[in-house]
């Protein structure tokens, strides 16, 4: 049975390591989104010894590519993308100091390490709710790579962001365990 709680943005290291595998959270404040491209950017800056365009420092990145807002909306439909995509470059931005990533899919077995190691979270939004999940985003702008277009990273002002916490800082993988479970 799985608790719900409500996060605030940045995240602490007390609110990752109270994050438990199957916690239903609601998110609010700020995220920023982000994809493979900027992903790949963000990673070379930091191999290059550079400053990153935005401070990822104890924030979220929600992997999506939001569909162009409609009058009088912050946001199109903003449905998560797979995140295994951004798996190569994760590992370095969660040693850089980034806190959660929200998108659906199984991490790899580094990105999980690397979860542990910095005290990090995954959480999933529900594929197919792009609609829905655009109402929790009252507030959208890009701070960075307007050229990648929707691709391009955004800073969310988020009320209520709803996510499940799909791998924990101590390594617990919901996935996994639900096959487990469901295995028998």
């Amino acid at each position: 049975m799985s608790s719900i709680k409500r996060l605030s943005t940045p995240l602490t290291d007390e609110a990752v390591l109270s994050l438990k595998m199957g916690d239903d959270v609601l998110i609010s404040g700020v995220i920023y989104t982000g994809r493979d491209a900027a992903h790949k950017r963000l990673f070379d800056i930091l191999q290059a010894g550079g400053e990153l365009p935005v401070d990822l420092r104890g924030q979220i990145i929600y992997y999506v590519g939001p569909a162009p807002a409609k009058p009088g909306h912050a946001i199109g439909p903003a449905g998560p993308t797979t995140s295994y995509r951004m798996d190569a470059y994760t590992p370095r931005l969660l040693e850089y100091g980034l806190k959660g990533m929200i998108g659906k899919g199984n991490r790899s077995h580094e990105v999980i390490e690397a979860i542990k190691k910095y005290k990090a979270v995954y959480f999933a939004a529900i594929g197919g709710a792009a609609a829905l999940i655009a109402k929790s985003i009252h507030k959208a702008e890009v701070v960075a790579y307007d050229d990648l277009g929707p691709e391009a990273i955004r800073r969310l002002e988020v009320v209520d962001f709803p996510a499940v916490v799909i791998n924990d800082c101590m390594g617990n993988d919901l996935y996994v365990e639900g096959e487990r479970r469901f295995k028998l």
